[in-house]
C-alpha cells in the first residue's frame, strides 16, 4: 500500500478502524447536498450564523464542499462569500441550495470524465474551467470583470465584485490595512 499526499501542507492522514460505530464516530456530521432536501439545507445553513463561505466549507453542516468549490458555487449563485446565513432571505437561499448541487454535480462529471478508469494523474483544485477559483486578476467569465481575491490565515477566497457584491471589493486583513485610504473600495476604482 503506497499513499501520497500531493499537497505540501502534508496533514493527510489515514486511520484504520473496526466497525460501522468506529467509522461514524469519524463523521462530522455534515449533510450530502445532493441528497437533502431544501428545508434540510435551509436549516443546516441558518443553523448558526456565519459567512456563506465558512457555512458551505464547514464540515459539519455540508458534506464535501472545500475551498474550491465553495468560490464556484457562491459566484454561481450570486452571493458574497461574506454575505451572513441568518440574514439571507428565502430567495438567496434557494439560489445559494440550486448553485450548489448544479455546481458539485458538474464538476462530479467533469473530474470523472477527466480521469477516465484510473487514477487521476493530476490532483489539483486549480482548473482553468473555474469562473472565479484560482483566477485572481483574470476575467470574469460572466462580466469580464477581474476576479478578485481574499487572503486569509492559509487560505483564499475568489470572487467577481461585479458579480457578487454590486461592485464592492471586499478588503482582507493584510492589504487593506496596508493600503488604508489608497484601497480601492469599488470594481470601478480599478479601471
Amino acid at each position: 500500500l503506497v499513499v501520497t499526499e500531493a499537497g505540501s501542507k502534508r496533514r493527510a492522514s489515514l486511520h484504520l478502524v473496526a466497525g460501522e460505530s468506529a467509522l461514524a464516530a469519524m463523521d462530522p456530521g455534515g449533510i450530502d447536498v445532493m441528497r437533502a432536501s431544501l428545508a434540510e439545507f435551509t436549516q443546516r445553513l441558518q443553523a448558526e450564523n456565519h459567512t456563506a463561505k465558512r457555512a458551505l466549507t464547514d464540515p459539519h453542516l455540508f458534506s464535501g464542499i472545500g475551498n474550491a468549490y465553495s468560490d464556484e458555487i457562491l459566484h454561481r449563485a450570486r452571493l458574497s462569500p461574506l454575505a451572513l446565513t441568518g440574514q439571507m432571505g428565502a430567495p438567496e437561499i434557494d439560489r445559494l441550495y440550486g448553485a450548489t448541487r448544479q455546481v458539485l454535480a458538474e464538476w462530479t462529471e467533469r473530474l470523472d470524465a477527466q480521469a477516465g478508469p484510473g487514477f487521476p494523474a493530476k490532483v489539483t483544485a486549480f482548473h482553468e474551467e473555474m469562473a472565479v477559483h484560482g483566477r485572481h486578476g483574470k476575467p470574469c467569465p460572466v462580466c469580464s470583470a477581474p476576479v478578485q481575491r481574499i487572503v486569509y490565515a492559509e487560505n483564499e477566497t475568489n470572487y467577481c465584485a461585479r458579480c457578487q457584491t454590486g461592485g464592492r471589493i471586499l478588503a482582507d486583513r493584510a492589504l487593506s490595512r496596508l493600503l488604508k485610504k489608497t484601497f480601492p473600495r469599488s470594481i470601478d476604482e480599478l479601471e
